[in-house]
């Protein structure tokens, strides 16, 4: 007869076996019934061998520099090629040691972590899921099912990751892997992050930075090489032991290894935007693109997700000097302006008029943290909303563009002082183009039969047609007893003479001349528009330019060359264009011979005499009424630089010289043709001479000043007035033009 603890112990036996058989069971229940979709549909084979990763596209200068992305998962896909066996075993050593032996999941790993790490609580033995599990996770993520969510993912990722490992060859699987796996601030893919840390492509890490990025997978953050240095290093030397372990490395090597500094070379163009403005520019282009591509051949494409490669014509060399030419000028002028500001009560005046009008004024002078743009970088400060805004209000703006005229390929674009802060683009902002836009009024007078020698009036006059308008030369002189040369008064940008040019020729001349320039329509009747009072953009201002540099002739300007799929196939190239003739040759070379002068003698001299500029060019300033908009323009035949500096609202500016075009405009440009200057190959490139001929100079033997009465016509009759220079650049003897020269057509 049987014991009561026999019986009893009998009894426990059962329950367990009954317990473990329903939990068997239960298990195998459940995994069906994740296997069968009740947890949601499971990929099948069709749409496993059909997975692409989602890759981001990018942006590429004409030098062929990343300078932009546009992506819904930051990621550039990378092939078989591009993978530098030491990533592998990097990879391998550290996630999962039976990679190339097990079938998507390892059960050695499962029993490894139920006993070291749920039984003995010791979380160093790793997690269980196998490098194919992994992958399932990066590209179709987990779902929440409550209290269910863990087993329910993790039999998801066992199921697919053994229909992946029937699919694809293991080589196929770590290519997968590394274009899908995450590294934190928003980068997916070791391509993406190869840039992201050490500017450089996959193919090209070394040993140790191989093993950074693989470190990282454990914990993006708190691994992440830039924000946890120390961190970093300390994970990198552990995968530099478990591929030592691995036999991987040797032992020597490892140690070596470890003992190496981090070196970095962080490159963010989300965050940092080299051409911040150009790179949304060409998103703009290429979306009106991508949908005529889809328009005449049904293919569409997303930008942010197909890894499209961009190419542009942006020079990187000189949109880096412009960029710095910016920074060093306004972080100069913005202390004086500040200055000017205080000295006219400016600052008080604005904050008692938001004192009066805002209902928040007491909240809005809190003091708190925000990021801030100044010219020593973004920086969080203590500062108030209205403190902020002012900050930005009475700030010095500048929007540089330079362009090829013979082409019309955008070489620089920069839209203003930095454009994650302040992403309105001031080349496209409309702004009074003052005496830049002279050179067109002088143009349209040389294409209806005016020549550079024709003399017009300098004395002032009242309009009452005009309500009582009575215009001044800049510096408010005249000479009612003598006339002024077209071409003196254009090189030294007078007013009255330009006056007296726009009524010679018509409004319904001028008019056709901005038409073929493609300006905005002029719809007042004002003659105050021949001094510039109409508002153009940047864009505008310098693609007219060009037509100077061009012989006449104006392209429309371009950005993008070409765009690629992901694998190299052309979606789109750019075919030739033919520019439209907005003025003849001729007209085109004397308004350049004009200009050169107004650069050597005139009001552009300052890039001679301050900056030192040896090129040959051609140039405009331009000043708006009460310093509110300066610019510059200059040109040589291969190359258009044009700036627009000022504060965002017409209210701010200074009071002085300081504010003209030559003071704040000039500069910028002058210190990007020094840049150029000192590169041989830029210089070679861009700073060309002009082919205008010898006799279109004639014109600097016409006296600037025409006297009138009878002093002047015993001026004249004499040659009392000093002649000039035939040709700038090239000085030659002074040529007597006097009337016994031409009675007797010799030398005196």
């Amino acid at each position: 007869m049987k014991s009561i603890k026999q019986i009893r112990f009998r009894k426990i036996l059962i329950y367990i076996a009954v317990i473990t058989s329903s939990a068997i069971l239960l298990a195998v229940l459940f995994f069906f019934l994740v296997y069968f979709g009740g947890f949601g549909r499971l990929p099948e084979k069709a749409e496993l061998s059909a997975i692409s990763n989602e890759e981001a596209s990018r942006v590429y200068s004409s030098d062929n520099i990343a300078i932009g992305e546009y992506f819904a998962e930051n990621r550039t896909n990378i092939h078989k090629e591009d993978i530098p066996v030491h990533l592998i075993h990097a990879l391998v050593a550290t996630e999962d040691k039976r990679f190339f032996t097990h079938k998507g999941f390892d059960t050695r790993s499962y029993f490894r972590v139920f006993l070291k790490s749920i039984l003995l609580g010791d979380n160093s033995g790793g997690g269980g899921s196998t490098l194919t599990q992994q992958l399932v996770k990066n590209l179709f993520g987990r779902n929440n099912y409550g209290f269910l969510s863990l087993p329910v993912n993790k039999i998801k990722e066992i199921i697919i990751a053994s229909r992946i490992e029937n699919l694809y060859s293991k080589e196929e699987l770590l290519i997968l892997y590394f274009n899908s796996v995450p590294f934190g601030e928003d980068v997916f893919g070791v391509e993406t992050a190869a840039h992201r840390y050490f500017n450089k492509q996959t193919r090209e890490l070394n040993i140790q930075e191989s093993a950074v990025l693989v470190g990282m997978l454990k914990a993006n953050t708190y691994f992440n090489p830039r924000l946890n240095p120390a961190h970093s290093i300390a994970r990198r030397n552990m995968v530099l032991k478990l591929m030592m372990k691995a036999r991987y490395l040797t032992a020597a090597a490892s140690d070596s290894l470890q003992k190496l500094p981090l070196k970095l070379d962080y490159e963010n163009v989300s965050t940092n935007p080299p051409a911040g403005y150009f790179v949304y520019q060409v998103k703009k282009k290429t979306l009106e693109i991508l949908e005529s591509i889809k328009t005449n051949t049904g293919k569409e494409y997303t930008l942010e997700k197909d890894g499209l490669k961009i190419y542009t014509t942006l020079n990187m060399q000189v949109q880096e000097l412009a960029t710095a030419s910016i920074a060093k000028q306004l972080s100069a002028m913005q202390k004086l302006l500040d200055r000017e500001l205080d000295n006219y009560n400016i600052k008080k005046k604005w904050y008692k008029n938001q004192k009066q009008h805002s209902k928040t004024y007491e909240s809005d002078m809190r003091k708190r943290d925000s990021e801030v743009f100044d010219w020593q970088g973004v920086q969080i400060k203590k500062i108030s909303k209205l403190d902020s805004l002012w900050h930005y209000y009475k700030m010095l703006n500048a929007a540089v563009l330079i362009t090829s005229p013979k082409s019309g390929a955008v070489l620089t674009w920069i839209g203003g002082n930095d454009f994650n802060s302040l992403p309105f683009d001031m080349v496209l902002s409309h702004r009074q183009i003052a005496s830049a836009f002279k050179p067109f009024l002088y143009a349209a007078a040389l294409e209806n039969g005016e020549t550079p020698c024709l003399y017009l009036a300098n004395d002032v006059n009242k309009y009452p047609e005009y309500e009582d308008w009575e215009p001044q030369n800049y510096n408010r002189a005249s000479t009612p007893d003598s006339n002024v040369a077209l071409w003196y008064a254009l090189a030294n940008s007078m007013n009255l003479p330009t006056v007296d040019l726009y009524f010679r020729l018509g409004r319904e001349n001028l008019i056709n001349t901005c038409t073929k320039l493609k300006f905005p329509a002029i719809v007042d009747d004002a003659p105050s528009i021949a001094l510039g009072t109409l508002d153009l953009s940047l864009y505008e201002t310098v693609r007219a330019y060009a037509a100077f540099a061009n012989q006449g002739r104006m392209n429309d300007l371009f950005m993008i060359t070409k765009i690629t799929d992901a694998k190299g196939n052309i979606l789109y190239s750019r075919k030739s264009a033919y520019p439209e003739v907005v003025f003849s040759p001729e007209t085109s070379q004397a308004i350049t011979a004009i200009l050169q002068e107004a650069i050597n003698q005139g009001t552009g001299t300052r890039i001679r005499n301050s900056y030192g500029i040896r090129a040959q060019l051609a140039g405009k300033t331009g000043t708006a009424q009460n310093y509110s908009d300066s610019w510059f323009i200059a040109y040589t035949p291969d190359i258009v630089l044009g700036t627009w500096v000022g504060a965002r609202s017409s209210d701010i500016h200074f009071f002085s010289g300081n504010g003209s075009g030559s003071s704040l405009a000039l500069p910028i440009i002058a210190n990007v043709l020094g840049g150029i200057e000192k590169n041989a190959e830029l210089q070679r490139k861009f700073l060309t001479h002009f082919d205008i001929p010898e006799e279109t100079y004639s014109f600097l033997q016409c006296d600037p000043y025409q006297q009138l009465g009878v002093k002047g016509f015993i001026n004249r009759l004499f040659n009392l007035n000093g002649k000039k220079d035939i040709k700038p650049n090239d000085p030659a003897k002074k040529e007597d033009n006097s009337f016994f020269r031409k009675l007797f057509n010799r030398k005196k």
